[in-house]
């Protein structure tokens, strides 16, 4: 039992944003998209008028049967909305099912199946043009956030139905269920309480305390179906801090909107960080007045974190990097300075929370986990999610006493610093670590926008390289490059829009892998 269990009275989703306005009625959310849900409020909203927003959105839920304990799948085009959408669900006691709208229609209709005739939010283009005639039949209602289609309930149809008050589920209830990554195949619905969430948000709370003593603007482009978003949310508007929500992650526009609101911080998946290193050569200065960078999901390159570090004008900068996972939330952390060379090991992720998270890594052969024969990672924490939706053997498969098995490689230092080397199944037999060697490759390729190593059909490492706007890759700079690295084949170069992600922009490598694999053949 670690310590955030003492006092964890549970977060209460559905009242978040009427908890900040009590205190910040006047402070600001700035959007770079419209809403569907209400696209009257513009781009500046308050958080008073976006907590009446929510109230007004479970009102109308409420009108259309939707009951605690129900549980509503939200499956529409991109945008915040499906954020508050979640909160509303939960407010009146029923359990939002976020669904990532990359996901296709084919495998959405299998996770409908296995959550049982839930409620559908959705809108008429994913009904049009990605799931199929069943969706209807596997949802007990439709209900459309935008457009028209056949017998779906509109929502602005239930505009004005008379306020309800908020429901209080137990703390231990199931308040949020959101899916993992799916890069090894379909998602798994990850099934989060009040009490696992605010065990994630304590812990990130009290880091982010002493270096934000002073209102900062935060920007913020995190997969709007992922829990990291709730936890990110609730510290930034329980302090009172400007909130920029981004859809878009696009370089150009990014710099747009940075230039003008001049975040303090930035808070975003690692890929888009690494499509935002150009920004650093930016007149404006779009990253001039951030005092901190956010990275939860993924460790990150070294090279990115060194060139957005030195775009900062502020006193001292830092780099915050968070290694967790979906079902557990963040478990490591480590912060960077600009003292950090772009040279430096990127697999280092950091330290466990004391007394709030453990680490260990076992042994994959009964010999001592180390650099050249990395166990396997685990991890304990009361942020656990305490299922996978209809499939609890799965998850059980993946707990031994308490701890946790990531899925990932690696090794612990004497101090306890976590070494992260590979995912279990990316492991390339004598190759050493695919991760550290991708790191190098961007160290010494300055325009390398993505590289994924990965084995070929005949086991050799292939590496999948993308450049910035798609310029041809330099052969005589790569043999350079890939010189004391372990042997790899010939390089294959693809436009970045056709690797495989996932909701947060992870590469899904098995199935590129696999589409390598049937070109080849």
């Amino acid at each position: 039992m670690f310590l955030q269990r003492v006092g964890n009275r549970g977060i209460r989703l559905g009242e978040l944003f009427d908890r900040a306005a009590v205190k910040h009625p006047t402070n600001v959310l700035i959007f770079d998209h419209d809403l569907d849900v209400a696209p009257e409020l513009g781009r500046r909203s308050t958080v008073a008028e976006v907590a009446d927003l929510v109230a007004d959105l479970a009102s109308r839920l409420w009108a259309a049967n939707v009951r605690p304990s129900e549980r509503v799948v939200v499956y529409k085009s991109d945008g915040f909305d499906i954020t508050l959408l979640a909160l509303a669900i939960a407010r009146i006691g029923a359990v939002p099912v976020l669904l990532s709208p990359k996901l296709d229609g084919g495998t959405v209709a299998e996770l409908l199946r296995r959550v049982g005739q839930p409620h559908l939010v959705t809108d008429q283009a994913k009904l049009t043009d990605e799931l199929p005639a069943s969706g209807f039949e596997l949802a007990t209602g439709v209900l459309l956030t935008s457009g028209e289609y056949g017998d779906a309930r509109q929502l602005r149809a239930l505009a004005g139905v008379p306020r309800v008050e908020p429901v209080r589920m137990p703390a231990d209830h199931p308040t949020l269920i959101t899916h993992t990554s799916g890069t090894t195949g379909i998602p798994k619905l990850a099934v989060h309480t009040g009490f696992t969430l605010q065990a994630r948000y304590r812990p990130q709370a009290l880091i982010t305390r002493p270096i934000l003593l002073k209102r900062e603007t935060i920007a913020i482009h995190v997969s709007f179906v992922h829990s990291r978003l709730f936890t990110a949310l609730a510290i930034s508007l329980y302090r009172g801090f400007p909130i920029v929500v981004m859809v878009d992650d696009d370089p150009a526009r990014a710099a747009d909107l940075f230039a003008e609101v001049r975040p303090g911080i930035l808070e975003a998946h690692p890929n888009s960080f690494m499509a935002w290193e150009e920004l650093a050569d930016d007149p404006r200065g779009p990253l001039t007045y951030v005092k901190l960078f956010s990275s939860t999901f993924d460790a990150i390159h070294p090279r990115t974190v060194h060139r957005l570090l030195h775009a900062s004008k502020r006193r001292l900068p830092l780099w915050g990097q968070l290694y967790g996972q979906s079902e557990i939330g963040p478990t490591v952390v480590r912060a960077y300075t600009k003292r950090r060379s772009p040279n430096a090991d990127g697999r280092c992720v950091g330290m466990a929370f004391p007394g709030m998270t453990g680490v260990r890594v076992v042994s994959r052969d009964g010999k001592r986990p180390s650099k050249d024969n990395p166990g396997y990672v685990e991890i304990r924490s009361d942020g656990r999610v305490v299922t996978y939706l209809g499939e609890q053997d799965r998850y059980d498969a993946q707990l031994t006493d308490g701890w946790w098995r990531m899925g990932d490689v690696g090794y612990l230092t004497r101090l306890g610093c976590l070494h992260l080397l590979d995912r279990e199944v990316d492991v390339i037999d004598g190759f050493g670590s695919t991760l550290a060697v991708e790191d190098t490759l961007f160290t010494r390729l300055p325009e390398l926008a993505e590289v994924i190593i990965i084995p070929g059909v005949d086991g050799r490492a292939v590496p999948v390289v993308c450049t910035k706007n798609d310029v041809p890759l330099d052969a005589k700079a790569w043999r350079t490059a890939v010189r004391g690295l372990p042997p790899m084949a010939d390089p294959v170069q693809l436009r970045h829009e056709e690797l495989p992600q996932t909701a947060t922009t992870k590469v899904k490598r098995l199935e590129l892998a696999r589409w390598l694999g049937d070109r080849a053949a």
